[in-house]
Protein backbone atom coordinates (compact mmCIF):
# COMPACT_ATOMS: atom_id res chain seq x y z
CA UNK A 1 0.00 0.00 0.00
CA UNK A 2 1.25 3.11 -1.09
CA UNK A 3 2.01 5.73 2.34
CA UNK A 4 -0.11 9.10 2.32
CA UNK A 5 3.27 10.90 1.92
CA UNK A 6 3.92 9.07 -1.44
CA UNK A 7 0.57 10.05 -2.73
CA UNK A 8 0.84 13.58 -1.90
CA UNK A 9 0.73 16.63 -4.46
CA UNK A 10 3.79 17.90 -5.43
CA UNK A 11 4.06 21.68 -5.98
CA UNK A 12 5.77 21.82 -9.36
CA UNK A 13 5.24 25.37 -10.12
CA UNK A 14 4.38 28.21 -7.72
CA UNK A 15 4.63 32.18 -7.44
CA UNK A 16 4.85 33.11 -3.98
CA UNK A 17 2.15 34.40 -2.21
CA UNK A 18 -0.18 34.39 -5.78
CA UNK A 19 -0.80 31.02 -7.55
CA UNK A 20 0.50 27.44 -6.99
CA UNK A 21 0.15 24.85 -9.44
CA UNK A 22 0.40 20.92 -8.20
CA UNK A 23 1.67 17.46 -10.82
CA UNK A 24 -2.17 16.84 -10.68
CA UNK A 25 -3.02 19.95 -12.36
CA UNK A 26 -4.96 21.68 -9.51
CA UNK A 27 -4.24 25.15 -8.74
CA UNK A 28 -4.34 27.42 -5.64
CA UNK A 29 -5.01 31.13 -6.05
CA UNK A 30 -3.51 32.62 -2.93
CA UNK A 31 -5.42 36.10 -3.23
CA UNK A 32 -8.65 37.99 -4.54
CA UNK A 33 -10.53 34.67 -4.58
CA UNK A 34 -13.46 36.73 -2.97
CA UNK A 35 -16.81 37.55 -4.38
CA UNK A 36 -18.42 41.70 -4.03
CA UNK A 37 -21.63 41.72 -4.96
CA UNK A 38 -22.75 43.76 -7.88
CA UNK A 39 -25.17 46.81 -5.96
CA UNK A 40 -28.12 47.13 -8.39
CA UNK A 41 -31.02 47.15 -5.47
CA UNK A 42 -29.40 50.38 -4.20
CA UNK A 43 -26.20 52.69 -5.20
CA UNK A 44 -23.41 52.30 -3.12
CA UNK A 45 -21.40 54.58 -0.98
CA UNK A 46 -20.02 55.72 -4.17
CA UNK A 47 -22.80 56.74 -5.59
CA UNK A 48 -23.11 53.95 -8.60
CA UNK A 49 -25.25 51.42 -9.45
CA UNK A 50 -23.40 48.05 -10.52
CA UNK A 51 -24.99 45.08 -12.28
CA UNK A 52 -23.65 41.97 -13.71
CA UNK A 53 -24.32 40.63 -17.02
CA UNK A 54 -22.80 36.92 -19.14
CA UNK A 55 -21.61 37.80 -22.31
CA UNK A 56 -20.88 34.48 -24.02
CA UNK A 57 -23.19 31.93 -22.35
CA UNK A 58 -20.91 29.26 -23.45
CA UNK A 59 -18.07 30.04 -21.43
CA UNK A 60 -19.48 32.00 -19.03
CA UNK A 61 -18.08 34.89 -20.03
CA UNK A 62 -18.95 37.31 -18.02
CA UNK A 63 -18.88 41.25 -17.13
CA UNK A 64 -19.72 43.78 -13.90
CA UNK A 65 -21.42 47.36 -15.59
CA UNK A 66 -21.14 50.49 -13.13
CA UNK A 67 -23.51 53.10 -13.60
CA UNK A 68 -23.11 56.82 -11.73
CA UNK A 69 -26.22 57.90 -9.22
CA UNK A 70 -26.30 61.04 -10.91
CA UNK A 71 -26.66 60.62 -13.82
CA UNK A 72 -29.35 57.32 -13.26
CA UNK A 73 -32.77 59.37 -13.96
CA UNK A 74 -32.49 58.60 -17.72
CA UNK A 75 -33.89 62.08 -18.76
CA UNK A 76 -33.90 63.22 -22.55
CA UNK A 77 -31.58 66.39 -21.78
CA UNK A 78 -28.77 64.67 -20.62
CA UNK A 79 -25.41 64.10 -22.11
CA UNK A 80 -24.31 61.11 -22.60
CA UNK A 81 -21.21 59.79 -20.56
CA UNK A 82 -17.73 58.25 -21.70
CA UNK A 83 -17.78 54.52 -21.80
CA UNK A 84 -14.79 52.62 -20.52
CA UNK A 85 -14.52 49.28 -20.55
CA UNK A 86 -11.76 47.86 -18.14
CA UNK A 87 -9.36 45.22 -17.81
CA UNK A 88 -8.27 44.21 -14.38
CA UNK A 89 -4.70 43.18 -13.19
CA UNK A 90 -3.29 39.92 -11.42
CA UNK A 91 -0.40 38.74 -13.94
CA UNK A 92 -3.30 36.96 -15.98
CA UNK A 93 -3.61 34.20 -13.48
CA UNK A 94 -5.32 36.04 -10.06
CA UNK A 95 -8.52 38.19 -9.37
CA UNK A 96 -11.43 39.47 -11.22
CA UNK A 97 -14.01 41.71 -11.95
CA UNK A 98 -15.77 40.52 -9.01
CA UNK A 99 -13.61 40.79 -6.48
CA UNK A 100 -14.26 43.56 -3.49
CA UNK A 101 -10.58 45.03 -4.33
CA UNK A 102 -11.67 45.69 -8.40
CA UNK A 103 -15.26 46.43 -7.54
CA UNK A 104 -14.04 49.15 -5.15
CA UNK A 105 -11.58 50.66 -7.57
CA UNK A 106 -13.77 50.53 -10.45
CA UNK A 107 -17.31 51.89 -8.40
CA UNK A 108 -14.51 54.98 -7.70
CA UNK A 109 -13.57 55.29 -11.13
CA UNK A 110 -17.01 55.60 -12.34
CA UNK A 111 -17.84 57.59 -9.70
CA UNK A 112 -15.10 60.22 -10.29
CA UNK A 113 -15.35 60.31 -14.09
CA UNK A 114 -18.97 60.45 -14.44
CA UNK A 115 -18.46 57.21 -16.71
CA UNK A 116 -20.02 54.41 -17.51
CA UNK A 117 -17.77 51.45 -17.01
CA UNK A 118 -17.80 47.67 -18.23
CA UNK A 119 -15.36 45.80 -16.39
CA UNK A 120 -14.55 42.11 -17.98
CA UNK A 121 -14.13 38.73 -16.32
CA UNK A 122 -11.74 37.14 -18.37
CA UNK A 123 -10.22 33.91 -18.35
CA UNK A 124 -7.32 33.01 -16.63
CA UNK A 125 -3.68 31.74 -17.13
CA UNK A 126 -2.63 28.26 -16.38
CA UNK A 127 -6.04 26.20 -17.42
CA UNK A 128 -6.74 29.29 -19.97
CA UNK A 129 -3.32 30.73 -21.35
CA UNK A 130 -2.97 33.30 -23.36
CA UNK A 131 -4.23 34.28 -25.84
CA UNK A 132 -7.50 33.02 -24.09
CA UNK A 133 -7.75 36.58 -22.21
CA UNK A 134 -6.86 38.21 -25.48
CA UNK A 135 -9.73 36.23 -26.74
CA UNK A 136 -12.39 37.38 -24.72
CA UNK A 137 -11.32 40.88 -23.89
CA UNK A 138 -11.81 41.14 -28.00
CA UNK A 139 -15.16 39.40 -27.93
CA UNK A 140 -16.11 41.71 -25.07
CA UNK A 141 -15.29 44.93 -27.09
CA UNK A 142 -17.24 43.56 -29.50
CA UNK A 143 -20.14 43.11 -27.62
CA UNK A 144 -19.80 46.83 -26.29
CA UNK A 145 -19.99 48.05 -29.76
CA UNK A 146 -23.26 46.11 -30.73
CA UNK A 147 -24.81 49.12 -28.21
CA UNK A 148 -23.27 51.65 -30.88
CA UNK A 149 -27.01 51.57 -32.45
CA UNK A 150 -28.31 51.77 -29.25
CA UNK A 151 -29.77 48.69 -29.83
CA UNK A 152 -28.09 46.10 -28.06
CA UNK A 153 -28.86 43.38 -25.21
CA UNK A 154 -28.00 45.95 -22.21
CA UNK A 155 -30.28 49.24 -21.50
CA UNK A 156 -27.60 50.93 -19.23
CA UNK A 157 -25.34 51.19 -22.81
CA UNK A 158 -28.00 52.17 -24.98
CA UNK A 159 -29.36 54.78 -22.89
CA UNK A 160 -26.36 56.73 -21.19
CA UNK A 161 -22.72 55.65 -22.87
CA UNK A 162 -21.25 58.05 -25.53
CA UNK A 163 -19.97 56.27 -28.70
CA UNK A 164 -17.91 58.73 -29.43
CA UNK A 165 -16.10 58.27 -26.63
CA UNK A 166 -14.96 54.79 -25.86
CA UNK A 167 -11.65 53.94 -23.77
CA UNK A 168 -9.73 51.19 -23.36
CA UNK A 169 -8.63 51.08 -19.46
CA UNK A 170 -6.54 48.97 -17.63
CA UNK A 171 -3.75 48.21 -14.82
CA UNK A 172 -1.04 45.45 -15.00
CA UNK A 173 -2.51 42.36 -16.73
CA UNK A 174 -5.03 44.72 -18.08
CA UNK A 175 -2.88 47.17 -19.38
CA UNK A 176 -1.26 44.65 -21.52
CA UNK A 177 -4.61 43.90 -22.80
CA UNK A 178 -5.67 47.54 -23.61
CA UNK A 179 -2.64 47.28 -25.66
CA UNK A 180 -2.91 44.52 -27.30
CA UNK A 181 -6.59 44.69 -27.82
CA UNK A 182 -5.92 48.40 -29.52
CA UNK A 183 -3.45 47.22 -31.97
CA UNK A 184 -4.90 47.39 -35.44
CA UNK A 185 -8.43 48.51 -34.49
CA UNK A 186 -9.65 51.34 -36.75
CA UNK A 187 -9.55 54.51 -35.14
CA UNK A 188 -12.94 55.72 -35.04
CA UNK A 189 -13.82 53.20 -32.66
CA UNK A 190 -11.59 54.01 -29.83
CA UNK A 191 -10.93 57.94 -28.41
CA UNK A 192 -8.63 56.76 -26.09
CA UNK A 193 -6.57 53.70 -24.08
CA UNK A 194 -5.36 54.04 -20.57
CA UNK A 195 -2.46 51.80 -19.16
CA UNK A 196 -1.79 52.06 -15.73
CA UNK A 197 1.22 50.20 -14.68
CA UNK A 198 1.23 48.54 -17.77
CA UNK A 199 3.12 44.81 -17.95
CA UNK A 200 5.63 44.46 -20.46
CA UNK A 201 8.54 42.89 -20.13
CA UNK A 202 11.67 41.59 -22.18
CA UNK A 203 14.83 38.84 -22.14
CA UNK A 204 17.22 42.13 -21.23
CA UNK A 205 16.85 44.34 -18.53
CA UNK A 206 16.36 48.19 -19.19
CA UNK A 207 16.85 51.23 -16.77
CA UNK A 208 16.62 50.89 -13.15
CA UNK A 209 15.72 46.82 -13.52
CA UNK A 210 18.98 45.35 -12.33
CA UNK A 211 19.24 46.98 -9.47
CA UNK A 212 15.75 46.73 -8.13
CA UNK A 213 15.49 46.43 -4.45
CA UNK A 214 13.78 42.92 -4.68
CA UNK A 215 15.55 40.51 -6.68
CA UNK A 216 12.60 37.73 -6.39
CA UNK A 217 10.37 40.26 -8.09
CA UNK A 218 12.51 40.66 -10.57
CA UNK A 219 12.91 36.65 -11.21
CA UNK A 220 8.89 36.45 -10.81
CA UNK A 221 8.63 38.64 -13.91
CA UNK A 222 11.58 37.17 -15.97
CA UNK A 223 9.43 33.60 -15.23
CA UNK A 224 5.93 34.43 -15.84
CA UNK A 225 5.57 34.96 -19.75
CA UNK A 226 6.54 31.94 -20.19
CA UNK A 227 4.20 30.10 -17.32
CA UNK A 228 1.40 31.74 -19.04
CA UNK A 229 2.32 31.61 -22.82
CA UNK A 230 3.45 28.02 -23.42
CA UNK A 231 2.95 28.50 -26.86
CA UNK A 232 5.61 30.70 -27.13
CA UNK A 233 7.43 31.16 -24.07
CA UNK A 234 9.71 34.15 -24.93
CA UNK A 235 9.67 37.11 -23.34
CA UNK A 236 10.86 39.35 -26.37
CA UNK A 237 7.09 38.44 -27.58
CA UNK A 238 5.30 41.33 -29.06
CA UNK A 239 2.73 40.95 -27.32
CA UNK A 240 5.16 41.81 -23.84
CA UNK A 241 7.68 43.46 -25.33
CA UNK A 242 5.79 45.80 -27.64
CA UNK A 243 8.84 47.38 -29.07
CA UNK A 244 10.94 44.23 -30.06
CA UNK A 245 12.43 44.22 -32.97
CA UNK A 246 10.23 42.75 -35.75
CA UNK A 247 7.08 42.95 -34.20
CA UNK A 248 4.23 44.86 -35.42
CA UNK A 249 5.10 48.71 -33.73
CA UNK A 250 2.42 51.33 -32.16
CA UNK A 251 2.14 52.65 -35.66
CA UNK A 252 -0.72 51.00 -35.74
CA UNK A 253 -2.54 51.73 -32.39
CA UNK A 254 -6.36 52.77 -33.01
CA UNK A 255 -6.87 55.83 -30.76
CA UNK A 256 -6.67 59.38 -30.52
CA UNK A 257 -5.02 59.52 -26.81
CA UNK A 258 -2.82 57.41 -24.98
CA UNK A 259 -2.40 57.81 -21.03
CA UNK A 260 0.68 56.11 -19.91
CA UNK A 261 0.85 55.80 -15.93
CA UNK A 262 3.65 54.65 -13.73
CA UNK A 263 4.86 54.61 -10.42
CA UNK A 264 8.45 55.12 -9.26
CA UNK A 265 8.99 52.13 -7.02
CA UNK A 266 7.49 49.67 -9.56
CA UNK A 267 9.98 47.00 -10.92
CA UNK A 268 7.48 47.86 -14.48
CA UNK A 269 8.01 51.71 -14.50
CA UNK A 270 11.01 51.86 -17.23
CA UNK A 271 8.86 49.33 -19.47
CA UNK A 272 6.04 51.83 -19.04
CA UNK A 273 7.91 54.80 -20.09
CA UNK A 274 9.80 52.89 -23.24
CA UNK A 275 6.06 52.11 -24.38
CA UNK A 276 5.56 55.80 -24.13
CA UNK A 277 8.83 56.68 -25.64
CA UNK A 278 8.33 54.20 -28.44
CA UNK A 279 4.96 55.32 -29.03
CA UNK A 280 6.10 58.89 -29.94
CA UNK A 281 8.77 57.74 -32.33
CA UNK A 282 6.82 55.15 -33.96
CA UNK A 283 4.76 57.95 -36.73
CA UNK A 284 1.81 56.84 -34.81
CA UNK A 285 -0.71 60.05 -34.89
CA UNK A 286 -2.04 60.88 -31.58
CA UNK A 287 -1.98 62.70 -28.34
CA UNK A 288 0.35 60.84 -25.95
CA UNK A 289 0.79 61.81 -22.03
CA UNK A 290 2.18 59.99 -19.21
CA UNK A 291 1.67 60.57 -15.12
CA UNK A 292 3.96 59.03 -12.60
CA UNK A 293 3.14 58.75 -8.60
CA UNK A 294 6.15 59.34 -6.71
CA UNK A 295 7.30 57.17 -3.77
CA UNK A 296 4.60 54.49 -4.68
CA UNK A 297 4.85 50.87 -5.97
CA UNK A 298 2.89 48.56 -8.48
CA UNK A 299 -0.33 48.83 -8.17
CA UNK A 300 -0.72 50.90 -4.81
CA UNK A 301 -4.00 52.56 -5.86
CA UNK A 302 -5.77 49.69 -5.59
CA UNK A 303 -4.93 49.19 -1.83
CA UNK A 304 -5.39 52.97 -0.52
CA UNK A 305 -8.56 54.04 -2.86
CA UNK A 306 -8.69 57.81 -0.15
CA UNK A 307 -4.54 57.91 0.27
CA UNK A 308 -3.35 61.53 -1.26
CA UNK A 309 -1.99 59.91 -3.83
CA UNK A 310 -4.58 57.19 -5.77
CA UNK A 311 -7.26 60.09 -5.02
CA UNK A 312 -4.91 62.29 -7.73
CA UNK A 313 -4.06 59.37 -9.98
CA UNK A 314 -7.72 58.73 -9.94
CA UNK A 315 -8.45 62.25 -10.94
CA UNK A 316 -5.51 62.35 -13.42
CA UNK A 317 -7.61 59.35 -15.38
CA UNK A 318 -10.81 61.07 -14.71
CA UNK A 319 -9.47 64.15 -16.62
CA UNK A 320 -8.19 62.20 -19.22
CA UNK A 321 -11.79 60.42 -20.05
CA UNK A 322 -13.36 63.90 -19.84
CA UNK A 323 -11.38 65.34 -22.59
CA UNK A 324 -13.25 66.70 -25.45
CA UNK A 325 -10.62 66.20 -28.62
Amino acid sequence: MASSSSIQRKVVTEFPGVIRVYDDGTVDRLRDTDFAPPSSSSPDADGVSSKDVVIVPSSNFSARLYLPRRHRPAALHQKKLPLLLYFHGGAFVVASAFCAKYHRYVSRLAAESQSVVVSFDYRLAPENPIPAAYEDSRAGLHWAESHRARCGPDPWLNEHADFDRVFLVGDSAGANIVHNLAMGLHRGLLFGAALVHPYFWGSKPIGSEPSFPQPEVRAAADRLWPFICPSNPDNDDPRVKPEAPGGPGLVGLGCRRVLVCVAEKDLLRDRGRLYYETLGRSGWVGVREVFETEGEGHGFHLYDLDGEKARALIKRMAAFFNCTN
